[in-house]
């Protein structure tokens, strides 16, 4: 997977993408909906809204809330520092 660094947006995405590589996602989907939240406090701190597809083997037999803790640990201060907000759908890949 490739990313062209172009500004902040871009490199916040890339933070987050490398900080979800630890979980080794099969499918990283990282959809910004920032434009949704214009406005809104953490649009204005530059803090990101998100949506995440995320297939990785680790969650299989997992509730999820489980899921969601797993990724909530990967991200770290990513979520105090660059994400204000992230809906997250997280599943182990079909078998």
């Amino acid at each position: 997977m490739s990313v062209v660094i172009v500004g902040d947006k871009a490199t916040r995405d890339a933070r987050i993408r490398a900080a979800l590589s630890v979980l080794d996602p099969i499918v990283i989907e990282l959809i910004d909906e920032g434009h949704k939240h214009v406005g809104h406090e953490g649009a204005r701190h530059g803090h990101g809204h998100y949506a995440l597809r995320i297939v990785a083997e680790t969650f299989r037999g997992l509730t999820p809330i489980a899921c969601h803790r797993k990724v909530h640990s990967a991200l770290g201060d990513l979520l105090r520092s660059d994400i204000h907000a992230i809906t997250i759908h997280a599943s182990a890949p079909l078998r």
